[in-house]
């Protein structure tokens, strides 16, 4: 099962290197990993995407909570957490198809970020589905390449 762990870290070199090492160490992969200094300047968030199940995930944050740097551990997995990752697009559009290709980046809400000769550079946010369907319909016109972030993630604020 794939689980959203969200760690409030110590924003000092090789913490990172640590909070990972950890993981990787115990045979896990991590399949999405974002990291930025919070509201305050001496913390950072990591959000690691990790396939593991609910017993070797346990073992994974109890490790974790054993680090001094680590301050808080969360995990969005089943909370309803807002979910966003970032894509850049360069899809392979001719003068004469560029108008279908902005058509379908304005459907989605994306933006052109950069135009070429035969291409269009494409920024998109989202999450997992939107980003899927956007890059099934690109596929159309022809991908020359594709840059993601990792999926970043934070709990909702119902009671406010």
């Amino acid at each position: 099962m794939k689980h959203i762990l969200s760690a409030l870290v110590e924003n000092k070199p090789g913490v990172l290197s640590r909070v990972t090492g950890l993981i990787s160490r115990r045979g896990f992969n991590i399949e999405s990993l974002a990291v930025g200094p919070t509201e305050d300047a001496t913390k950072s968030r990591v959000t690691a995407i990790v396939n593991a199940d609910e017993v070797a995930y346990e073992q994974i944050t109890k490790q974790l909570h054993k680090l001094i740097s680590v301050y808080k551990i969360s995990d969005l997995t089943n909370d309803n957490a807002i979910e966003r990752e970032l894509v850049l697009f360069k899809v392979a559009a001719s003068p004469e198809r560029r108008g279908e290709v902005v058509e379908v980046s304005n459907i989605f809400r994306a933006k052109i970020v950069d135009v070429g000769k035969n291409s269009l550079t494409i920024e998109a946010t989202g999450d997992e589905a939107k980003l899927k369907g956007l890059e099934d319909l690109f596929r159309a016109y022809g991908i020359k390449e594709i840059v993601r972030t990792g999926k970043i993630a934070m709990s909702r604020n119902a009671k406010e």
